[in-house]
This record gives C-alpha cells, sequence and structure tokens, in this order.
C-alpha cells in the first residue's frame, strides 16, 4: 500500500534505507514529517526532518520503498 492511500491517518514516518545518499546526517530510523505528496507513477514524498525543538535539520524527497509509516495506536495491518 502507497503512503499515499493512508495519508489521512499518517503523517510521521521514519527512514529504512541504511542511508539516504545525498544527506549523510539520515541515518535508517529517523523520524520525519511528511509536508507534501508528489502523485505519479510511483508516488514521492516530501519529508522534514526535525529536532526536538523543531528546528529543522533536513528535507528530503522519498520514495514509497525508502520509508516506512509510524503508528502510535494499535491498528491492523491492510
Amino acid at each position: 500500500m502507497y503512503l499515499s492511500q493512508v495519508t489521512k491517518t499518517i503523517e510521521r514516518l521514519t527512514l529504512v534505507e541504511p542511508e539516504y545518499q545525498s544527506i549523510s546526517c539520515l541515518p535508517t530510523g529517523q523520524v520525519g514529517t511528511i509536508v507534501a505528496i508528489y502523485e505519479g507513477e510511483s508516488p514521492q514524498y516530501l519529508v522534514e526532518f526535525a529536532d526536538l525543538q523543531g528546528r529543522e535539520y533536513a528535507m528530503a524527497v522519498l520514495e514509497n520503498s525508502e520509508v516506512l509509516a509510524i503508528h502510535y495506536e494499535l491498528s491492523t495491518a491492510s
């Protein structure tokens, strides 16, 4: 399932690629927020990464295969 099919309930995601190639400060597991969705054959997501004070330190356009949705409440897989 593409993230775009569930974006009404998912705003946060985590990076699953070992290292995002163009931004070395984004190791696996970094949590970001979707700020824009680019629809197309293969949807892409503009994701903002921020520190605990809310200061942005990176933005990246990511493919569906590079991210994993984070769920804060128990839910069933679809």
